[in-house]
C-alpha cells in the first residue's frame, strides 16, 4: 500500500495567500495542511508516500525533508500543472504503482487519522470516504445502490439523488488501479482530456463494471481548504480538539 498525495495546483482562489506558499503548506492551527495529512498516513502505518508536486514544489520537498528526514517519500513533478487537472497528476503516479494498492488523497484537506483506518479495515477492495449531507452543485456527489456501491460519481449528479459528498480520500485494490490507470492513460493519450477531475476515470471505471464501495465518515472531522475562511474555520476546529 502506498499513499499517494496530489499537491501540484496554483490554489488560486486562496490568493494572495498562495502568492508565495503552495496551498498545502499554509497552517490551519498549529501544523500545516500537508503535515497534517503525512501524520495521518504515518498513524496508520503506511509506509511510502508519493507525492505529486508543481506549483513551488521546492517548498514541499525541501518542508518535508526538514520535518519527516527519514520518511519514504517519492517525489513526481507535474510540469503542466497550471494547464492540467487532477486526472493528469494522478497518471504520473502510474508508474511507482505498478502491483501495489493505493490510497489516495486530495492535499487540502483536513480530516481525522480514523478516516484512513476506516478505508482500510473496511473489507472493501476499493472504497472511498463520503460525508452524507445536502450537497451542492459544485460538490463531487456520489450516487450509490442499497448495498453502498457507487452507480455515479462527480459534480453533475442529481442532488436528489446523492447520498453525499465524495471527500477526497480514496482506497483502490491492485486489480481495480491497474484498471483505472488503463482507463486514464486512454483519457489523456486518445482523448486528450487533461483537464478533468480524476472521479471521471472513477466513472469510466464503475460503467465498466468494476465495484467502489462507499464508507460513510460522516460523523468523523473532514474539511476542504477553498477559501480563507475555510482555512480559519479549520484551524478553530483543530484547536478545539
Amino acid at each position: 500500500m502506498k499513499a499517494v498525495i496530489l499537491a501540484a495546483g496554483i490554489s488560486s482562489r486562496l490568493r494572495p495567500l498562495t502568492d508565495n506558499t503552495p496551498k498545502c503548506l499554509l497552517k490551519a492551527g498549529d501544523k500545516n495542511i500537508l503535515e497534517l495529512t503525512i501524520d495521518n498516513i504515518i498513524a496508520n502505518e503506511i509506509k511510502e508516500i508519493i507525492i505529486v508536486t508543481g506549483y513551488l514544489e521546492q517548498q514541499i520537498k525541501d518542508f518535508v525533508a526538514t520535518k519527516y528526514p527519514n520518511l519514504n517519500v517519492s517525489y513526481i513533478y507535474n510540469e503542466v500543472f497550471s494547464s492540467t487537472n487532477n486526472i493528469y497528476s494522478l497518471w504520473l503516479t502510474k508508474d511507482l504503482l505498478l502491483d501495489d494498492e493505493m490510497l489516495l488523497m486530495d492535499s487540502d484537506i483536513i480530516f481525522d487519522k480514523k478516516i484512513i483506518a476506516e478505508l482500510l479495515t473496511s473489507g472493501y477492495d476499493s472504497c472511498l470516504a463520503l460525508k452524507r449531507h445536502n450537497v451542492q452543485d459544485e460538490e463531487i456527489k456520489v450516487k450509490v445502490d442499497d448495498n453502498g456501491k457507487v452507480l455515479e460519481i462527480g459534480k453533475e449528479v442529481n442532488q436528489n439523488e446523492a447520498m453525499g459528498e465524495s471527500i477526497g480520500i480514496e482506497k483502490f485494490g491492485m486489480g481495480t488501479l491497474s484498471k483505472l490507470f488503463t482507463i486514464i492513460e486512454h483519457k489523456i493519450m486518445v482523448e486528450k482530456k487533461v483537464n478533468i477531475f480524476y472521479e471521471a476515470a472513477f466513472q469510466d471505471l464503475i460503467d465498466n463494471g468494476a465495484d467502489i464501495f462507499i464508507v460513510d465518515t460522516t460523523n468523523y472531522i473532514c474539511m476542504e481548504i477553498d477559501t480563507a475562511a475555510d482555512l480559519e474555520a479549520a484551524g478553530k476546529m483543530l484547536l478545539k480538539q
